[in-house]
């Protein structure tokens, strides 16, 4: 099987620059290369058959064989990260990364690579413009409308011209097109937010009256774009825009919006199951949603009230385990309960239980690699509140990283103390404390009873927390 893979891998070599993927095979091949591999493997998931774990050679290379699947998105994670690729039959693709920049340095190569050279390249400026959110909020409507447009007249242009080159299969240009048109889409539906803010957001009514006509194009039943990121953040911000309407329907004109509303959050349950036709798309909806809203809130009335809405429309079952799982957790973790206990590795490879390190007033946050600027910030942020409440523990967990060795690696390099620095022996540990973010910091006082869950190192009010904590 080595020699297979190196052969294999020298062929790609050798023909990489010849896409055939039109061409008739009798198999497809996913394989590559990790530089700088975070741990001993790579996990490619399909929506279809799930999870697949391909190992890492010597040469730190994975192959993998398809013979039967359904052509579509599939995801591939390493270390903590995900990217897609686009795998049809008669496919043999090869892609090369460095973790030290994942989605920048992702390059495909061999058979069918151009179309994923090109989605990797339309994320990547999809990721560059994100950031101008802010900026497109302060534009006028008629500003924005007529950037948008020029800028979605462009893309068109370009993916007119790289499908001129050579026939690509319907289902590329269907992901490349709404790429396009569903991340167009997506600034319009978040303008609002941003433009009026909470405080003015009923002005929204005020837009010009063609400003949404493009929803009269939206397909709410595109099932292989279930795992795209333009679809997908454009339609949970879809939903959010729709169900102003019923909410300033019930509240006065100048109340400030509330996303966590009751009602508004039923209603845009009950638009997501009204309209989207695509079952794996409405599920993966309805579950975000009630997340959000059951992981925000701390009236059990209300959380009965969204969950009892949720179970009725979704069709998943596995998705529905998963929501009682949390509702669950959640209720583990109200002030006054015992802190749920979990098993940690400690920088010296110590094993040690979560409940053992508690003896004063702690703070337990988080942090990940991948993000370079939170991991970094939490840091110097504990550093400062450690010499303000010298009375006062601060326990540090990593949450991503699978090898030992680069969490140890992460910590060192970046110069921080080693003492009180910990990671899950088992991920899926995570889930006992409902960690939904970096941004989740849990306090507790000196008999391990949980003072709040909902914590943030960087919130304004946060030191009053550890203030209100010692002085319990």
């Amino acid at each position: 099987m080595k020699f297979y893979i190196i052969s294999f891998l020298a062929s790609v070599l050798v023909f990489g620059c010849k896409d055939i993927s039109t061409e008739n095979s009798d198999y497809t091949y996913f394989g590559g290369e990790i530089i700088n591999p975070k741990n001993n493997h790579v996990t490619l998931y399909s929506p279809e058959t799930g999870y697949d774990t391909l190992f890492l050679d010597k040469q730190n290379r994975f192959l993998k064989k398809l013979e039967t699947f359904k052509p579509g998105l599939f995801s591939f994670m390493h270390g903590g990260e995900y990217q897609l690729v686009l795998l049809e039959p008669s496919d043999s693709i090869m892609l090369r990364l460095n973790t030290i920049d994942f989605d920048e340095s992702l390059v495909f190569t061999g058979l069918g690579s151009k179309k994923n050279n090109y989605l990797i390249k339309t994320f990547l400026e999809n990721e560059i413009e994100i950031k101008k959110r802010n900026t497109f909020c302060r534009m006028s409507p008629e500003e924005l409308e007529s950037y948008l447009d020029s800028t979605k007249k462009i893309k068109l242009e370009e993916l007119n011209s790289f499908l001129d080159k050579k026939p690509f299969s319907d289902l590329f240009k269907s992901i490349a097109e709404a790429n396009i048109d569903y991340n167009y889409y997506y600034y319009k539906e978040i303008y609002p937010f941003g433009y009026y803010g909470n405080h003015q957001l009923a002005h929204y009514k005020d837009l010009p009256q063609d400003f949404y006509d493009y929803r009269k194009e939206i397909d709410y039943g595109l099932d292989h774009l279930s795992e795209y990121p333009s679809y997908n953040q454009f339609m949970l911000a879809h939903f959010n825009n729709l169900a102003l309407t019923d909410y300033y329907d019930n509240v006065a004109y100048h109340e400030a919006f509330d996303k966590q509303s009751l009602n508004y959050n039923l209603e845009k349950l009950r638009l997501i199951d009204s309209l989207v036709t695509s079952n794996k798309v409405k599920n993966y909806l309805l579950k975000i949603n009630t997340r959000e809203f059951v992981y925000n809130s701390t009236d059990s009335d209300e959380i009965s009230q969204v969950l009892n809405s949720y179970l009725e429309k979704a069709t998943d079952d596995n998705d529905k385990k998963d929501i009682n799982k949390l509702l669950t957790i959640l209720n583990n973790l109200k002030p006054g309960k015992n802190l749920p206990n979990a098993e940690l590795v400690g920088f010296n490879d110590e094993d040690v239980m979560l409940n053992s390190l508690i003896s004063k007033p702690t703070v337990i946050y988080f942090w990940s690699s991948n993000n370079d600027l939170i991991f970094k910030n939490s840091h110097y942020r504990t550093k400062r509140l450690k010499a303000k409440f010298p009375e006062v523990e601060f326990i540090a967990i990593n949450i991503n990283n699978d090898d030992k060795k680069y969490w140890k690696s992460t910590l060192q390099n970046s110069k921080f103390p080693t003492q009180n620095e910990y990671r899950f022996k088992d991920k899926s540990m995570s889930n006992v404390l409902a960690i939904n973010s970096i941004y989740t910091v849990i306090l507790v006082d000196d008999d391990g009873k949980i003072v709040t869950s909902r914590g943030s190192l960087f919130n304004k009010d946060f030191e009053n927390e550890i203030q209100t904590l010692v002085s319990r």
